[in-house]
């Protein structure tokens, strides 16, 4: 859309940005034209080497097979911690936000440090090695971070589950890599709720022959169960160390495996996305120097959970590679009220928050009080992440939160891209509201039609695809590489596909438009949900809508939407003819809704993503086909909205 409002950021931000328009154009320019030596340059200078590389780049999509740095060797926590002792030993490099307001805990990198080789030390004790994977099953706790660091210290392969998935989720992920060691707490605390991690573990474990150990950090004093033979306290292990040191870290080869992470949604056999050491070390470390304009001073908010790729990416591994502060936040948005965020950039002056669309929408629903209230001086950036905003978010976000003087960064990547792929540099790219923008270095993206034909130019939408590896990008699929290669590379012979559709506007500025499997269909004209969802809340009714499509006799496909009211709306006739008058002023008549469904609440992952396959089945009336929904947020919310369409659909009969 080129006639959205287009946002340039001030002079007093352009005067400290990294990369102006200027430069971004000639170093994306220089990364299009020799990547290889683009990305080796960065390499050798945002990473500390044990040994140097032979080989930037082997590469061949056809197979699914990228190499990065082959040759090189280099530790993860190495990189993360040991070398910035010397100049930023004191400096805090996490600060601690616990469920309740003003418990918190920061932590310089000498401390971290130390902690990492204390807990390296037991790891080895308990005979994980190089290669063996190691589950992590805990809240958002500084312990968290240390044992992630901690195997990366020693080679181990660490595979983080939300805490918050059931016992079945937990079981299906171990038994998937064979970990030998899990690492839980006794209980999780999330707002006003307790999370029995450990009785939730015990289940899982019950069905998982390969796990020799389990540790369990002491978060509550809630008693829990231990089996003697397999069982032990965190830091009770911790206590009982001989005093031997064994934290030495291990070098790793550029191409070693570094995390396994399980995508949420996934139906069947869980698909363990792999990445490895280099490339991902150096896509985090990158990205999140440039698209946060990183700062020395900052202090990094980032409230995605370390179980989701983002919180590896943007809480640990980008942050601590850069020797930046980051915040990290056990709780919910709402807890114990909407003003919570803003709360915590208060007290510990946050000049970087980078949050979801879904938060977003969820607090402008309750009013821009609980923003105003606390002051909000200290934020210098603002983000967003997971999945396409729509521009009334962006907007409310960009005028209330950040006072109309922050720019924002709406980042658009994946957790097998392993960082950011396009996005605005701050003072380089001005934004549109729910545009991503543009690619960042190296990142060569085109738009594809549905035969894989390029669409050439501007104005142009398809499915968006990548034609050049980049460092970060996942490996495999662990365990099943034809899968990796049928996944994302036989769609379009010769080219990743992101599984997303893509708007290229006549500017050039990519609008992510949703999954391709959300793509409407109706009447022979193609939609994106993302589009009709942003016209619905457009109405100022909605604070949050879900689109799927429906059967429907005679367009083929007809549009289902489920809607979240703002709270001085009803849900009433009145409010339905100021949505589909909206729709159709917004995108046309062929986008009007055939049903809305005015609901509570929608089914989401807790990583925030709106689990529109349910909503999907509900839609098609197979009501008993939504499948498990223990790891929602919110289980029961499926069960409301089944009975509020089973009663409409009923009514109309």
């Amino acid at each position: 859309m080129s006639h959205s409002p287009v946002f340039n950021v001030s002079p007093e931000t352009l005067s400290r940005t990294r990369v102006n328009a200027s430069q971004y154009a000639q170093m994306y320019a220089r990364s299009l034209s020799n990547p290889e030596a683009f990305w080796a340059e960065q390499a050798q200078e945002l990473l500390e080497w044990r040994a140097p590389f032979h080989k930037t780049l082997d590469w061949n999509f056809h197979t699914a097979d990228v190499r990065w740095f082959e040759g090189g060797k280099l530790n993860v926590s190495e990189n993360c911690l040991d070398r910035h002792l010397a100049t930023r030993g004191d400096k805090i490099a996490l600060i601690w936000e616990g469920n309740e307001p003003g418990d918190t805990r920061s932590i310089t990198y000498r401390e971290l440090h130390r902690a990492v080789c204390e807990t390296t030390t037991l790891l080895r004790s308990l005979g994980v090695k190089k290669g063996d994977r190691v589950a992590i099953y805990l809240p958002m706790i500084i312990e968290a971070a240390v044992c992630m660091l901690a195997c990366t210290r020693i080679g181990a392969v660490h595979t983080v589950v939300f805490a918050g998935f059931s016992a079945e989720a937990l079981r299906d992920r171990i038994n998937d890599c064979g970990c030998s060691l899990l690492i839980t707490a006794n209980e999780g605390l999330r707002g006003s709720k307790t999370i029995p991690l450990k009785a939730t573990a015990d289940v899982a474990v019950e069905e998982c022959p390969s796990i020799r150990n389990v540790l369990v950090v002491q978060r509550t004093d809630a008693p829990c169960d231990m089996r003697p033979d397999r069982d032990m306290w965190y830091h009770q292990a911790l206590a009982g160390l001989s005093g031997a040191d064994d934290s030495t870290p291990e070098p790793m080869d550029s191409e070693d495996p570094m995390f396994i992470l399980y995508t949420s949604g996934s139906t069947g056999k869980p698909k363990g996305v792999l990445h490895t050491t280099a490339g991902y070390l150096l896509y985090a470390t990158h990205t999140f120097r440039y698209v946060f304009d990183l700062q020395e001073d900052d202090v990094h908010f980032c409230t995605a959970d370390i179980g989701w790729i983002t919180g590896h990416s943007y809480v640990l591994y980008g942050p601590l590679s850069n020797g930046a502060t980051s915040l990290m936040f056990e709780s919910v948005p709402t807890y114990p009220d909407a003003g919570r965020y803003w709360d915590i950039v208060e007290r510990h002056k946050a000049t970087i928050v980078y949050t979801a669309p879904t938060a977003i929408r969820a607090l402008a629903k309750e009013g821009d009080e609980y923003v105003t209230r606390y002051c909000r001086d200290s934020i210098r950036l603002l983000g967003t992440v997971g999945e396409p905003i729509n521009p009334d978010a962006w907007l409310w976000y960009h005028s209330v939160v950040g006072e109309g003087r922050c720019p924002i960064v709406d980042t658009w990547w994946q957790t097998e891209t392993g960082g950011v792929m396009i996005s605005p540099l701050p003072g380089a790219i001005p934004t549109k509201p729910g545009s991503a923008t543009r690619p960042l270095f190296g990142v060569q993206p085109l738009i594809v039609d549905e035969q894989g034909k390029e669409l050439l130019g501007n104005g142009v939408t398809g499915r968006l695809c990548i034609r050049f590896p980049w460092p970060g990008m996942m490996r495999t699929v662990y365990g099943d590489h034809e899968r990796f290669r049928q996944t994302y590379f036989s769609t379009f012979p010769g080219l990743y596909f992101t599984g997303d559709g893509c708007r290229r506007d006549e500017d050039g500025y990519y609008w992510i438009t949703g999954r391709v499997d959300d793509v409407l269909n109706v009447a022979g004209h193609r939609l994106g949900t993302a589009e009709v969802e942003s016209a619905i809340v457009r109405s100022g009714a909605v604070a949050e809508a879900a689109v799927v499509g429906v059967p429907h006799d005679v367009k083929g496909q007809g549009i289902a939407a489920f809607c979240v009211l703002h709270a001085d709306f009803s849900p009433t006739n009145d409010t339905r003819t100021k949505i589909l008058a909206t729709v159709r002023e917004v995108i046309s008549a062929i986008a009007t809704p055939d049903h809305i469904w005015f609901v509570a609440g929608l089914p989401k992952t807790r990583s925030g993503k709106i689990m529109r396959r349910i909503l999907r089945k509900i839609g098609e009336g197979e009501y008993s086909a939504v499948g498990d929904v223990s790891t929602l947020a919110e289980p029961g919310v499926v069960a409301e909205i089944v009975q509020l369409v089973e009663t409409s659909r009923a009514t109309k009969k």
